[in-house]
Parts: C-alpha cells; sequence; structure tokens
C-alpha cells in the first residue's frame, strides 16, 4: 500500500475517529433506544503501543470522553460509561491498529461480574500515507478515492489504496498464515474511478475469484477471493 520505510505512527486523533465510526456500525436498535457498545478494547503495534508510553491511561479517558460525547450528540443510549482499553497484538506493524467492540451489561447487584455481550470482530486499519500531488489530481477528472476491505475468519483490513500487497510476509498489507500462500501473493489495485482488482504476483498456488482461477481480475463487493487454502470476502467502503 505504500512504502514500509514512510509508515505513519497512529495518531490519538485518528484513533478517536475510527472508535466512533465502530460505534456508529455497531448500532442496536431496540423498540424506543438505539444501544450502541460501552466497551472497546484497541490493539496497538508494540512499536506504537511503546510510544503511548507514559500518558496511556490520560488517553483512554480521553477516548472514552470521546466516545462518551459522540453518544450524546447522536442521542445514542448507553449502558454504562465507554470503556477504552489499550492492548498489544504481536501481529500488527507500525501505522496499523485493530478495534474490538463489546456490549457490556452492568451487574444487576453488587458483587456480580458484568454480564458480556457477543465480542464483535476486529477490526483493523492502516493509517494512509500522505498522498503526493500526482495521486490526488489526475488528468481528466478527480480521483475517487475508496477503501478495499477485506474479511477473513475474525480480522476484517480496511486499506486505504491506491496498492495493497497479500501474502505470507510480515512486510504485507494483509499478512496471511496460510503455507501454501507465497510471501508476496497478490495485490489489490484501486484504479482512478474507485474500483478495484486482484492481481496474482506469479504466486506458486495463484488466486481464484468465486472458484475461477484468474491471474487478475475486477473485483465487486461479496466476491470470494482465494489465496493458496485461504478464502476472503471482498468490499469497497465509499
Amino acid at each position: 500500500m505504500f512504502s514500509r520505510a514512510f509508515s505513519s505512527q497512529v495518531q490519538p486523533v485518528e484513533l478517536a475517529r475510527k472508535l466512533a465510526k465502530e460505534m456508529d456500525a455497531h448500532r442496536t436498535a431496540s423498540v424506543s433506544r438505539v444501544y450502541v457498545p460501552n466497551q472497546y478494547t484497541v490493539w496497538l503495534s508494540a512499536e506504537d503501543r511503546q510510544r503511548l508510553e507514559g500518558y496511556e491511561r490520560s488517553l483512554e479517558q480521553e477516548l472514552s470522553g470521546y466516545l462518551l460525547e459522540h453518544a450524546r450528540r447522536h442521542d445514542y443510549a448507553l449502558l454504562t460509561r465507554p470503556e477504552v482499553n489499550l492492548e498489544t497484538d504481536e501481529r500488527l506493524r507500525l501505522g496499523e491498529f485493530g478495534i474490538q467492540t463489546r456490549l457490556v451489561k452492568p451487574p444487576a447487584r453488587q458483587g456480580e461480574d458484568p454480564s458480556l455481550g457477543e465480542q464483535g470482530h476486529t477490526m483493523v486499519y492502516t493509517v494512509p500515507p500522505k498522498q503526493s500531488r500526482k495521486e490526488r489530481r489526475r488528468p481528466g477528472g478527480r480521483l475517487i478515492e475508496t477503501k478495499a476491505i477485506v474479511t477473513m475468519d475474525d480480522r476484517r483490513y480496511v486499506l486505504d489504496g491506491p496498492v495493497a500487497v497479500l501474502g505470507r510476509s510480515r512486510g504485507c498489507d494483509c499478512v496471511f498464515s496460510d503455507p501454501n500462500v507465497s510471501r508476496e501473493h497478490a495485490e489489490l489495485r484501486r484504479g482512478s474511478t474507485g474500483d478495484w482488482q486482484v492481481i496474482d504476483l506469479g504466486s506458486t498456488n495463484g488466486i481464484k475469484v468465486n472458484d475461477r482461477r484468474v491471474d487478475r481480475s475486477r473485483l465487486s463487493p461479496g466476491d470470494e477471493v482465494t489465496l493458496g487454502t485461504t478464502r476472503f470476502t471482498f468490499d469497497i467502503e465509499q
């Protein structure tokens, strides 16, 4: 997606925006109210977590206050004040972070443990690089910037583009643990109109789109893509 040498660090303002987005995405409507999760776990790379050392607790409280204000502005119902916890995920690289939400019901009586709701998928985000003037504008029209979403197992990758590499290597934008996946197996590439295509990078076992073997193919939301023996669902975020 962009050179590892120019990876951006995770910034608190970006965490706040994505936390609010996850709150919006996990709304649950009852008869008269709209409930949102009240527990948020933010997974950071070891490098980003170390950089926040010293004011981590203050940042968690600040993010909690931001979510509380966001819920008030949108008239969301909360069972308790939003709780934000920062954790480390060794699989994440500098500039990547995951967010996992949960609706936690407070204990009915003192001394009881809180009741935990179903844990949602972990949304994995990558801090976008600074775009060059060439990327922002192209002759003949404005570049339409969409994001690719890759969903596999319990993880969802949100890729800003314009190019994202998929493979087994830790340097890839989407890392696959499947031994049948090449180190740099394929790439997702965004076109000027906001559409995406998948391209084989000379992998050993190739790629399939909706069970059809291809070297490259334009992707539509809902397409099933197979690398090695791992299948993921593709989607586009406008």
